[in-house]
């Protein structure tokens, strides 16, 4: 009778454990995160070894809402230490993005021929953490923050898993040193811990305004009907191995503005690396600000 009952304790103890592993791997920490994502890219010793990286590749950028139209150009994203210079290049009346960020200051340049700046343009330069903190591009950047968290003084808090396009992500929210409205979340592939995306949202409210029949509206109803939502969406994949480190070979960027009375203008960037090169000498020039 004893025989009989070890083997189903054994099987008890089985489940028990096998059950106690699942949940971890479905609730791990921000630290454990971190940890196997600096892994995914590549060994400690290759990662603080790449003291800078220029990254080439063909783009498209496209109007999603809010109008069409596709246009194919270039990017190039230099980036040495914390210093970071973001190109998305088109031939048109609007020319495409420049952004920069000397490791401490920013950069946003009027990429229009009136040398105005695009409605993203005009968000960066008012909302400059992203860029600021090394976020925009991700790990496509040296200044990426989490290589080195410590010293970024940054926070990660675990937000469980968050279905994106239908595939479950491990959601982790970055909080950087200086306080921020921004919401800023980073999503990881539970399987590869590979960071597959980065959103940012934030509501600008412009005031308390009046109903339209005149009468005072509330607070919250003013709220509602005088704020602008911006989200800035950012997705990474083509994973691809070189020189030791891993890293994304497909990005797309981006941006959604909707505007008090309801129109919405959404644009997208879409970048196709064509190539990869680690610990080259950088011109200083490319991170002077303007």
């Amino acid at each position: 009778m004893l025989n009989q009952i070890k083997p189903r304790a054994a099987v008890i103890l089985f489940l028990f454990f096998g059950a106690s592993i699942a949940c971890a791997k479905e609730n791990p920490t921000a630290d454990e995160i971190l940890q196997r994502h600096l892994d995914s890219i590549g060994p400690a010793s290759i990662r603080v070894a790449a003291k800078s990286r220029v990254v080439e590749g063909t783009a498209s950028y496209r109007v999603l809402v809010g109008g069409s139209g596709r246009i194919d150009g270039k990017a190039v994203l230099v980036s040495e230490g914390r210093r970071l210079h973001m190109l998305l290049k088109i031939n048109a009346q609007y020319t495409g993005e420049q952004f920069i960020c000397d490791g401490d200051k920013t950069s946003v340049a009027g990429t229009y021929l009136d040398k105005s700046r695009s409605e993203f343009g005009e968000f960066l330069r008012s909302e400059d953490v992203p860029l600021r903190e090394g976020l925009l591009g991700g790990e496509l950047s040296t200044a990426w923050p989490l290589l080195d968290l410590a010293s970024r003084k940054g926070k990660l808090r675990y937000q469980g898993l968050k279905t994106v396009d239908g595939v479950d992500l491990y959601a982790v929210t970055y909080q950087p040193k200086k306080n921020t409205d921004l919401e800023i979340t980073l999503l990881f592939e539970p399987q590869t811990f590979h960071h597959v995306g980065t959103i940012y949202a934030v509501s600008v409210h412009a005031g308390l305004g009046m109903s339209d029949s005149g009468e005072g509206a509330s607070e919250i109803e003013s709220a509602r009907q005088n704020q602008t939502r911006y989200r800035i969406e950012e997705k990474f994949g083509d994973f691809k191995t070189a020189d030791g480190l891993t890293l994304p070979n497909h990005y797309d960027l981006r941006f959604q503005q909707e505007l008090q009375n309801g129109f919405t203008k959404q644009v997208e960037w879409e970048v196709n690396v064509t190539r990869v090169l680690n610990n080259i000498s950088v011109d200083a020039r490319n991170f002077q600000i303007h």
